[in-house]
């Protein structure tokens, strides 16, 4: 029996995404695996259903667990929040309860300066991420409060360095940081832990981001000492399992950085 049997995980960005090598490069299925390992159900979003599903296929079939696969992109449309909702309504109509909440999908316009962001683009790293994780916790923090859970939210070292070219991200990712910070005070009372994680992986998204803005990856992006990017299963799914733990919840309100091999670092 694993540390989340019978517990219920929602994952956002949760589809399985390749490197060019063949290799996993999706943080959210690297998480997403790392739960299915300990037995939970696991309930994975995002915009392409494709990604999802391939997720859903993988994770079912090696590890024995019920996955359940909700396409759901927030944007500055009206429908977004109801999208959320029925996110939601989903995993209580299947599961029962909800036990985390991983806010980890992200879309932006990297590697545009600011003097060039369009009000789109902008808009484009705000709602997917920040209105993104604000819609998901207030819908699931009545679960999340009977359950005693936990909320992990992820931002980046990109605002807390202010890395060039990536200001809508930053923007983004700071005020989740600051959302998160919030929420940790006023749900501490009721049990709910809070933390974000700034990760540094290689993924799908920072490969891309190397070919098509080669310039600011190389002013950004920078080798961490240990000589590895952060593992999306091993190292950045295992902490996001490990703070989750009842018997050893990080402390809440706390930014973990984890660069490869750095493990936790507040």
């Amino acid at each position: 029996m694993g540390l989340f049997t019978g517990k219920t995980v929602i994952i956002t960005g949760g589809g399985r995404s390749v490197l060019s090598d063949g290799r996993c490069g999706s943080i959210g299925y690297g998480i997403a695996t790392a739960y299915a390992k300990e037995g939970a159900n696991l309930v994975i979003t995002g915009r392409n259903l494709k990604k999802l599903e391939d997720a859903k296929e993988e994770l079912e079939r090696l590890y024995n667990v019920e996955v359940l696969c909700v396409q759901a992109d927030v944007d500055n449309s009206a429908e977004a929040e109801a999208r959320i909702k029925k996110v939601v309504e989903k995993t209580i109509e299947k599961f029962g309860r909800i036990d985390v909440l991983i806010n980890n999908a992200q879309a932006s316009a990297s590697g545009v300066m600011l003097a060039d962001q369009t009000r789109e683009q902008f808009d484009l790293a705000l709602y997917s991420g920040l209105y993104a994780a604000f819609y998901y916790m207030r819908e699931c923090y009545p679960y999340l409060k009977e359950a005693e859970g936990s909320v992990i939210n992820f931002a980046s070292g990109a605002g807390l360095f202010g890395n060039a070219g990536q200001s809508s991200y930053a923007a983004a990712k700071e005020g989740i940081r600051g959302l998160s910070r919030v929420a940790a005070t006023e749900w501490g009372k009721d049990g709910i832990n809070v933390n974000v994680i700034c990760p540094l992986a290689w993924t799908a998204q920072l490969e891309k981001f190397e070919k098509e803005y080669p310039e600011a990856y190389k002013a950004n992006v920078h080798m961490p000492p240990m000589g590895h990017y952060a593992d999306p299963e091993t190292e950045i799914g295992r902490v996001c399992v490990q703070i989750a733990t009842p018997d050893f919840k990080y402390m809440s309100g706390e930014t973990i950085t984890l660069e490869g091999g750095m493990g936790l670092r507040p």
